[in-house]
């Protein structure tokens, strides 16, 4: 994932910030635009891990910050839901003027009704995703209950919103009030995808069967059980983002990447950014990549953890095959491990980057009705996986240049 921070302006000429997010190795298929949830901003865990996941799936995703939030400029008090969606639609013409027309709308509880209403205006939109979002704008207004009489009555008043304090002023109660969703959803003409969580106390459920009741077709209900209003965890953000780029290919065309051709055993692809890495082993498709600490996108394991891992599959299917041939009762292995190089005995040459040595330590855990003497006998049967016994035998690698 390659991640450029920018700016754009929004219809007042103010200063939006904003981070577009490219697919790694490739040129975008197309781009999504993402709308966060009220009073959030741009980097919310979940939306990174959102637009990683499409990144992933050959999609540029542009997130921003609304008027008076997190990085842009602009005053909170004097936005509603109108200017939220007029911010959209400037983020799209941003798109369309410097990159390609947003053909993705996403949205996440508020935001998934700001792209709702968003869509009429732009387009390109070919496919729209709310995420736990209310059935119109005016279920926001639940969020301050208990202060809309003053704010009816003074005109503005300060409301605590996930422990943050905020200016609410009457236009903002005004303005939600007039942008009921009824006709919008009716007649939205473009794919619809409704994700939402049973256990979501902030946006019932219930609002996710008002969308999907009032738009027509083609439309697609996504239940998130398990997860919470802002997708804490990790694994549902990543969830969310993987469906949306899965499901989005029934109605926008994304081409796909041509193949790595395997020419011997195994082919590796990697590009000009980042370290995301493409592996084939014969018809199996792997990903590599370093940690985000070491500049990497974290998409899958490193080259060492790879490595690992094949000491550690080969060790456990050795060790199935002995017991099995032997008709041992030997149900089941785990083999964890750890690579990390350390200083040789002869601390002569400590200096000598040679007198480094490789040390694998590999704990092997069976179960199964085994004695003694047969769990001695597969400790010793590990050190003899093909594996392990190329890590300690003298290895050549021939290396040449190949044609492209």
């Amino acid at each position: 994932m390659a991640s450029q921070k920018i700016f754009f302006l929004n219809d007042d000429g103010e200063n939006l910030a904003a981070r577009l997010e490219l697919p790694v190795n490739q040129h975008p298929h197309t781009f999504a635009l993402f709308a966060h949830c009220f009073t959030c901003n741009k980097n919310l865990t979940a939306v990174r891990n959102i637009g990683r996941a499409l990144n992933q799936a050959g999609i540029a995703v542009l997130r921003f910050d609304f008027t008076g939030l997190g990085e842009s400029e602009g005053d909170f008090a004097d936005t509603n839901f109108s200017s939220n969606v007029s911010d959209l639609v400037a983020a799209a013409r941003f798109l369309e003027k410097e990159y390609q027309a947003p053909e993705i709308l996403i949205g996440h509880s508020l935001g998934g009704a700001a792209v709702v209403a968003a869509a009429y205006e732009i387009s390109s939109v070919s496919a729209v995703a709310t995420i736990a979002a209310p059935a119109d704008p005016t279920h926001v207004s639940h969020i301050f209950t208990s202060s809309i009489e003053e704010i009816e009555k003074s005109g503005v008043a300060e409301v605590s919103i996930g422990g943050r304090s905020f200016t609410v002023k009457k236009q903002f109660l005004d303005d939600i009030r007039s942008n009921v969703h009824g006709d919008r959803l009716r007649n939205l003409n473009k794919a619809l995808l409704v994700m939402h969580s049973p256990q979501d106390l902030t946006v019932e459920i219930g609002q996710a069967s008002k969308i999907y009741g009032a738009a027509r077709h083609p439309k697609s209900f996504v239940s998130l059980d398990g997860a919470d209003h802002l997708l804490s965890n990790k694994e549902d953000s990543f969830y969310v983002g993987e469906v949306i780029a899965t499901w989005v290919k029934r109605y926008i065309d994304l081409p796909k990447k041509e193949k790595l051709q395997v020419v011997k055993e195994v082919a590796v692809r990697l590009g000009n950014e980042g370290f995301t890495t493409e592996i084939m082993a014969r018809h199996h498709s792997l990903t590599a990549d370093e940690p985000v600490s070491v500049g990497g996108n974290d998409y899958g394991p490193s080259p060492y953890e790879l490595l690992n891992a094949s000491l550690g599959a080969c060790t456990a299917m050795t060790l199935q095959m002995y017991a099995r041939r032997k008709k041992w009762d030997l149900q089941e292995v785990e083999v964890h491990l750890e690579h990390y190089k350390d200083y040789a005995a002869d601390m002569e040459n400590v200096e000598d980057s040679r007198s480094k040595m490789d040390h694998f330590d590999r704990v092997i855990k069976i179960k199964g009705d085994l004695n003694g003497e047969q769990r001695q006998r597969l400790l010793e049967i590990a050190d003899k996986c093909p594996v392990h016994r190329t890590l300690h035998n003298d290895v050549k690698v021939i290396t040449k240049f190949g044609e492209m």
